[in-house]
């Protein structure tokens, strides 16, 4: 599968089988998405492999109930989080870009997608879901006051194939400028 394949044809996944995903490949998708790009190389963002009665209690944590069902029907959920103060901070503890700390969520969002087209060539399907209540699941999950939450992402074996959706055109899409 080349790269532009695998961007084109992974899809959200919002219905999964009851098998389980294997430890070993998860650890594989994880050792992927380790290559994804971060500021200053400082490689944030963690993931929490939730199962089981955890992964139920985290589904009532969520703020919309097409997301309780997403985590009821996955057999696995991953708590992207991140290590807080520093990406976009220089050693000294200020920003080194005026965006401040929100360079932090960049880095994940792209961690996060290099692991949903990680999992999508192992055959899983994914969906990145930012409606939770953040304190709720971050207690739930005992994160560390150095930790942040950024977003939950359901995986398993898909049990849909949805189509892909519109998208905009090139011309919508790109400017130039000289």
């Amino acid at each position: 599968m080349t790269a532009n394949e695998c961007i084109r044809n992974r899809r959200s996944i919002r219905k999964f089988t009851d098998r389980p995903v294997p430890h070993e490949l998860l650890a594989g998708i994880v050792e992927t998405a380790s290559y994804a790009p971060s500021w200053k190389n400082t490689q944030i963002t963690r993931y929490i492999a939730v199962e089981g009665d955890k992964k139920a209690a985290l589904a009532s944590c969520t703020d919309w109930s097409g997301n309780t069902r997403i985590m009821e029907s996955a057999p696995m959920v991953i708590a992207v989080t991140l290590i807080k103060g520093r990406c976009g901070y220089e050693r000294d503890g200020s920003f080194s870009t005026p965006k401040g700390d929100r360079w932090q969520m960049f880095d994940v969002g792209a961690a996060s997608e290099a692991f949903c087209l990680a999992a999508y060539e192992q055959g899983l399907g994914t969906v990145i879901m930012g409606l939770f209540d953040e304190k709720k699941a971050a207690e739930l999950l005992e994160l560390p006051d150095d930790r942040e939450l950024a977003a939950l992402i359901a995986i398993g074996y898909p049990d849909e194939s949805p189509a892909a959706p519109g998208r905009k055109t090139v011309e919508e899409l790109l400017s130039y400028s000289s």
